[in-house]
Parts: C-alpha cells; structure tokens; sequence
C-alpha cells in the first residue's frame, strides 16, 4: 500500500478545500442585491446552497492527481470509474441546486452512475444489480441527512475514516484513496457548515458524498479477501443514515404523508423538539454513527465476532421507537381552532336604542361671587329654585338616565 501517497492525497484534499471554501464564504457573505420577487435567487444564497461544490472539488482534485501520478496502480479502473460516477452524481446535484429537478430525473441519473461503477469493477451481473441497488439506496439515506448544519459532514467524515481503516487493512491502495480524501475534504468544509452554517453542502455535496460511501463499500465488500466478515461489517457503517431514512418513511406512512414529500421530521428536527441544540444534535448523531462504524471496523479486522453487530443494531432501533414517539408534525387546524357555541333557532329580541342624551346647559352664575373681594357663595345658593335639597342644604343630583323611554321622560319632566 502506497501510505504516502495516499497521506498526501488527503493533505491535498484538505488544503484545497479549505482555500475553495474561504474563497466561496468570503463572495457569499458580501452583500449583494436582493432578488426580484418571483425572478432567480441571488447569487450569494445560490453559492450557500452550492457551497459543497468545493468539498467535492478538493477530494475530487486531490484524488484524481494521485491517481494520475500513479497512487492507485492495483486497481486503476475501479478508481477512474468510481471518480466518474461520484462526478456525475455531484454535477447533477449541482444543478439541483440551482434550479431543482425532478425525483425520477435524479434517481435515474444515480442509477446509470451506479452501473457506471460496477461495469468499470467488472463485478458479476448478480453482484452488480445488487451493488447497483445498494448505491442507489444509501446514496439517497445519506443525502436525507444534510437537514441540520454540520450534521452530515460530521456522520460522512465518521463513515469514511470507517472506510478508509477497512481498506488499509486489505492493504490496497485504490480503494483506500477517495475515503481519504473525502474525510480530508469533509474535515476541512466542517468548520463553515458548522451551526451557524455559512456554507452548506446542497444536494451537490450530499449526492457526492454518499455516492462516494455506498459505491467504496460496495467496492470494498467485492474485493474483500474470504476470511473477512465484509458482508457483515461494511452495510453497519451506513447504520445512521439507514435509521434516519427508516425514520421518516414509517413516520409519514403512519401519518397518511408522501414519503417524497419533504417535513420536518427527520432524526435532528425530532431532538430539536425535546430541547436539543443544533450543534448538540450533530454531535450525538455523529457520536451514535461511531458506534456502528467502529463496531464494524473491528468486525471487519477480525477482532469481534459479526454478532456484535447485533448490539448497535438494537440500540439503533431502539432509538428509532424512541424517536417516533416525539411528535413530528403540526395537528390539523380543527384541533386548534376555539370551540364556538352551537347557534340556536332563537333569536335575541332587539333591544331598542336609547336616545341621545341632551346636553346639559351650565346654570346662570348671576350672582355666583361677590364683585370685589367676595368669597365664594355657599352651597346651593345659586341652585334654581324649586330643586330638591338633602339636609344640609346642597341640591339633589338626579340619577343618570338608563337608556329607557320611559325613565328618560320623567327625568326631563323633572328638570322642567
């Protein structure tokens, strides 16, 4: 195994995406015109979208360089068409990015990059459909879990350091060198799409990454000598993302939702709802994938016995159950709406309006004060005659009217 070509591989790999990525932070924080409403989306929230375009470019550089220099010679077919596939995989998504493509369009265009890869392996035709169909597969789980910042960079860089230990365990260079440089890559674009996320990987950095996960697996498990339990080992590193996709299915199934439709109720926006931080939340996920990686791994080099694999695999479904008890969507509106009074045959008698009121006139103060110097009159003097007075002498203040026909007459009667 060529160790140091594959450790410049990912030195490479790191140091170009992290350049790339300074460089696409840098044009998309710089403000720029809003766009029209209706019209495209601006440049710098299309280059956040597309952000991962320079993760996949850094391992994609990096890995084709070394196998051009000659770092893959044991199988160069199988890393050329690996390479082309995973390219076709990100270019497609990169256009998803920028103006969003059908489901069929992209499931179909994985599948020929899948065939891609096998055909250029040269795996048997049984080997091949079932290579074929697990690529699609977990291309697809991988890509579900780019919904939180930072969470699928940190599961993806978990998953190929996996990878790339099984690979250099066999001792072959070929298939060691794109897990290295995606980890490289992934390690290097974490810290901008870390919460919160500047840049984000999109459908053209999650495609790739998954792609380039499945299809190394699949790889790997082919080439894997006999005495190695790869059929066990290598599908217990997509553990998480197998469990997110499961998660989502049987949830929309139980709530009468299109599985292709997109919600809120992926692994993340569940802990979300029970309190959890978005960096928390990439952090336990990653931590619950290493489970299943290092297990597998240790599997894989023949130091456990494949039935341990059965503990994270229970603990994940566990998890799963657990997760589907968090209430995931919203309840419908006849649920949240005020209860109203049921209406009634009877109706209320119209309560006839009252008056309007006359304005008082202020009495005449003819007398009210003394000319020069007096003191104020006392109480009552200048009341009108013929108003009724209390004891002491003050006049009486009549009631106020209270809106009635009759009560309103018989008080201006009274003031008559």
């Amino acid at each position: 195994m060529n160790v140091l070509g594959i450790i410049a591989s990912g030195v490479a790999a790191l140091f170009i995406t992290v350049a790339l990525a300074r460089s696409a932070r840098r044009v998309a924080l710089r403000p720029h015109t809003p766009a029209k409403p209706g019209g495209c989306a601006s440049r710098a929230r299309a280059l956040r979208r597309a952000g991962g375009a320079t993760a996949v470019l850094g391992a994609a550089a990096a890995a084709g360089g070394a196998l051009w220099l000659g770092a893959a010679d044991d199988a160069p077919a199988s890393v050329a068409g690996l390479l082309a596939g995973a390219g076709a995989v990100a270019a497609l998504g990169l256009v998803h990015d920028l103006k969003p493509l059908g489901p069929v369009l992209r499931l179909a265009a994985q599948t020929a990059a899948a065939a891609l890869v096998v055909w250029a392996a040269g795996l048997s035709p049984v080997a091949a459909v079932l290579a074929v169909l697990w690529i699609v597969l977990v291309t697809n789980a991988f890509a579900l879990l780019d919904h939180a910042d930072g969470l699928l960079t940190a599961v993806g860089l978990v998953t190929a350091a996996g990878l790339l230990a099984c690979a250099a365990l066999d001792g072959g260079s070929a298939l060691a060198l794109l897990p290295a440089t995606l980890a490289a890559g992934l390690a290097g674009f974490l810290l901008h799409t870390w919460h919160p996320a500047r840049l984000r990987l999109g459908a053209c950095g999650a495609q790739f990454t998954g792609f380039a996960l499945a299809a190394s697996g699949a790889l790997l498990q082919e080439a894997a000598p006999a005495g190695r339990a790869a059929w066990a080992a290598l599908p217990a590193l997509a553990t998480v993302a197998l469990a997110d996709t499961a998660l989502v299915v049987i949830s929309r199934r139980r709530a009468g939702r299109s599985p292709l439709r997109d919600a809120d109720d992926h692994i993340a926006h569940r802990l979300r709802r029970v309190r959890v931080t978005v960096p928390g939340a990439a952090i336990l996920v990653a931590l619950w994938a290493g489970v299943p990686v290092a297990t597998g791994t240790l599997v894989y080099a023949g130091l456990m016995h494949p039935a341990f694999l059965l503990v994270p695999l229970a603990g994940t479904v566990a998890v799963v159950v657990a997760l589907l008890r968090i209430p995931a969507y919203a309840p419908p509106r006849a649920a949240r709406s005020r209860t109203v009074a049921p209406r009634t045959g009877t109706r209320r008698p119209a309560t006839p309006a009252a008056p309007a009121a006359k304005p008082r006139t202020a009495p005449a103060q003819g007398g009210s004060a003394s000319a020069q110097g007096g003191s104020a009159s006392a109480p009552g003097k200048n009341a009108p005659p013929g108003t009724a007075r209390t004891a002491s002498g003050r006049p009486t203040v009549p009631p106020p009217p209270s809106g009635r026909p009759s009560e309103a007459a018989a008080v201006a009667a009274e003031r008559s």
